[in-house]
């Protein structure tokens, strides 16, 4: 009886833990969608507000081309920062020399202890 409870407790826990991962992937999607979307509607609004300080005269259009360039350029050096930031932070992977230097630190400290047993026992 006890089993057939905890088999239920456990089907139970694993269906929640699914809705959960469920529900932070749909978050998490939605979240990125509205980055996206964030973004062409901020350059949407540039591309617009220097359209219209073109028109107006207040600008050249030549000088607005280059305006709306250097903002983009400006945002994309800004993402490429803030990407290569976040790397810095990712804990890189092991190389081969990292794990053959541990192995060979492990053998060396199992040596010790063999030797440290080996006393003892003397």
């Amino acid at each position: 009886m006890n089993k057939k409870v905890e088999e239920k407790v456990e089907e139970e826990s694993e269906e929640k833990k699914q809705t959960i991962a469920s529900n932070l992937y749909e978050i998490s999607r939605k979240v990125l969608l509205a980055a996206v979307g964030a973004a062409a509607i901020a350059q949407d609004e540039v591309d617009s507000f220097v359209s219209k300080l073109a028109e107006r005269g207040e600008i050249a259009e030549k000088d607005a081309r280059r305006l709306v360039k250097e903002v983009l350029d400006r945002r994309e050096k800004l993402e490429e920062e803030k990407r290569a930031e976040r790397e810095k932070k990712r804990p890189s992977a092991a190389t081969k020399a990292d794990i053959e230097a541990l192995a060979a630190r492990l053998n060396e400290l199992n040596k010790k202890i063999d030797d440290l047993i080996a006393k003892k026992s003397e």
